[in-house]
């Protein structure tokens, strides 16, 4: 219901077990992530993908976007303006190597915002 702040399980074990849904993104992981023996080891492997992984991931980036483009139809002038920036932040600045998924995502950024015009009516922004 909105407005009313979630039911909290005053048993510990079904806190800790509803909080353990949250971390496995309900299941999305069909695997666990290893544990590493301190915060500063990273694993060099890394499962690959399953084809249905990547549609799931795909759905669920497509949901976002919507959902990005949705919340800034209501963004005001200066929010938008905002996006824009950090597009540009995230741009490859120079003396830095150009990556091309960096330069894909910020050009991604500025097109959705472009986008947004279509739910404000055709305002420019």
């Amino acid at each position: 219901m909105p407005g009313r702040p979630p039911r909290i399980p005053s048993d510990p074990r079904q806190y800790q077990e509803a909080l353990s849904t949250l971390e496995n993104e309900g299941g999305a992981l069909s695997h666990p992530m290893p544990q590493t023996a301190s915060l500063g080891e990273t694993k060099a492997e890394t499962l690959p993908l399953t084809n249905v992984e990547l549609v799931q991931l795909r759905i669920r980036v497509i949901a976002l976007e919507n959902l990005v483009i949705t919340l800034l139809a209501e963004a005001s002038d200066r929010q938008l303006a905002l996006a824009r920036e950090m597009a540009a932040y995230i741009s490859p600045r120079p003396g830095f190597t150009h990556h091309p998924l960096t330069i894909t995502a910020a050009a991604h950024m500025v097109g959705m915002v472009e986008r947004v015009s279509r739910f404000r009516g055709g305002e420019s922004t």
